[in-house]
């Protein structure tokens, strides 16, 4: 990535002001015309075959759960005729800046361009009287015209990413927000937290911001840019600017409300989604069990083995006819430990944070499902309220209407986001596996090539000694 210099600024943002010009008048046309913003079908040439669907137990890791071919009919939950429309058409909040198009108009000849680069470091402690936390140093780099500056760098804590999550949902209650690590909370560490703590949440953070910013309608969100420039007291400020404590307890009096009530029908495209999503859970939550599991047995192995070799050298000062057999052994052991070391590394790093943050996803999934129908049920109710009260119809009326356009506004995008967060997901679940997979296939022809080497030179010399034994021919 590196520093962005002047020159490429300047080029990123003209190229923009094209993309986005061009866009504009493609949208006109389209909306003249009756045709979604998206093109004539309003489809998305992206992937859309899902990783997991079907039905069955879960005792079981059967071979199509980790089956990622996009061939596989037989895996599909969600239909693939849902068209990946338009993601500017659907939220209100969003800009319509030309630079905002950038991530929505493509060129086929041409790259994606990227304008926002976010890097989470340099974690710090702070010990007060009340708590002990963590904030960590966020750089930001742009080439965006609405940013006052190419370069920002502030400090952030965990509670500021929650509330940007939470500020993310009010925003836009059907787009599918990455998830947060989850808040642990680690008894007896007063001076500091563990360093292995504090890495995996540096480095969960960090794909959190930068999803947000490759999203195409999460990345203009307003106090997403605040929460990556202003100052601590500026952000703190813009906090309180919220709505106040019993505003925000009516919305969730109401909310829980319009949820005990539930949807009368809710529409077949989301039945199909939210099957998908209970089943997704189940079998990424096994596989995130099965993972974790194998990591703690590959951990115990490496930990019991790494005492062999210590064992076989003090074995073989005590037995000098096999004392250089006992020391290609340990040799053997010392570089097999190695290499078990680098491939739980790999493992820890590729594969399970990977299905781990998909596990998060499935819940945050199962909230954007009650987000929208908590929406479909206030039009339920507004419906039914008006078919029973015959005073003050013209306002229900008019009332009806809003919520009806919120409804397939809400509908919209998350078919829109859906469409998009299936395809990252199977990307990002093949790769983890991929990757796995050729580490482990590395280790084990390591592994091999050790022995057969160590085996080879003790059978050559047996060999050898075998014919020096031998009695000359007369």
């Amino acid at each position: 990535m590196g520093t962005l210099g002047g020159a490429g600024l300047a080029a990123a943002a003209g190229r923009a002001r094209t993309v986005g010009m061009e866009g504009d008048r493609l949208a006109s046309q389209a909306r003249s015309s009756g045709l979604p913003a998206g093109g004539a079908t309003g489809e998305s040439p992206g992937v859309d075959a899902p990783l997991l669907g079907g039905s069955g137990s879960s005792a079981l890791l059967q071979a199509q759960v980790l089956d990622l071919d996009e061939d596989e009919d037989d895996l599909e939950v969600f239909s693939k005729d849902a068209s990946l429309m338009d993601m500017n058409s659907f939220s209100p909040m969003m800009p319509t800046s030309p630079l905002s198009m950038i991530n929505q108009v493509k060129f086929e000849d041409e790259p994606d361009l990227k304008d926002l680069f976010i890097t989470v470091d340099e974690p710090e402690s702070h010990v007060t009287t009340i708590e002990t936390f963590i904030t960590y140093r966020i750089i930001t780099k742009t080439s965006r015209g609405e940013f006052d500056s190419s370069e920002f760098e502030v400090r952030r804590r965990y509670q500021d990413f929650l509330w940007l999550k939470g500020k993310l949902e009010e925003a836009h209650p059907t787009l599918i927000i990455p998830p947060l690590p989850e808040k642990f909370i680690v008894k007896g560490m007063v001076e500091r937290f563990n360093d292995d703590f504090i890495e995996t949440r540096r480095k969960a953070l960090q794909k959190f911001l930068n999803r947000i910013a490759d999203h195409p309608t999460l990345t203009f969100n307003e106090d997403f840019k605040v929460f990556l420039t202003a100052q601590a007291w500026e952000l703190s400020s813009h906090k309180k600017q919220g709505p106040g404590l019993l505003s925000r307890m009516g919305q969730t009096v109401r909310a829980v409300a319009l949820s005990m009530r539930g949807v009368k029908s809710r529409p077949e495209e989301f039945m199909e989604m939210n099957n998908f999503i209970e089943i997704f859970s189940q079998k990424i939550n096994l596989i995130d069990k099965i993972s974790q599991r194998i990591y703690k047995e590959e951990r115990e192995y490496s930990d019991e083995m790494r005492e062999y070799g210590p064992i076989h050298l003090l074995w073989s000062a005590s037995e000098e006819d096999l004392a250089d057999t006992l020391k290609g052994v340990a040799s053997c052991i010392d570089k097999c430990c190695k290499a078990t070391e680098k491939r739980m590394s790999g493992l820890s790093e590729a594969l399970l944070p990977v299905v781990h943050e998909y596990v998060l996803y499935s819940e945050m999934l199962m909230g954007v499902m009650k987000r929208r129908d908590q929406i479909q049920a206030e039009l339920d109710s507004k419906v039914e309220a008006l078919m029973y009260k015959k005073a003050d119809a013209d306002l229900l009326t008019e009332e009806i209407g809003k919520l009806e356009d919120k409804v397939e506004c809400a509908n919209n995008a998350l078919k829109a986001d859906w469409e998009r967060w299936k395809h990252n997901m199977q990307n990002d679940i093949k790769s983890a596996f991929t990757e796995t997979a050729e580490e482990n296939i590395h280790y084990y022809e390591q592994c091999l090539a050790t022995w057969e080497s160590f085996l080879a030179s003790q059978t050559d010399l047996h060999m050898e000694e075998t014919s020096e034994d031998k009695p000359e021919a007369h």
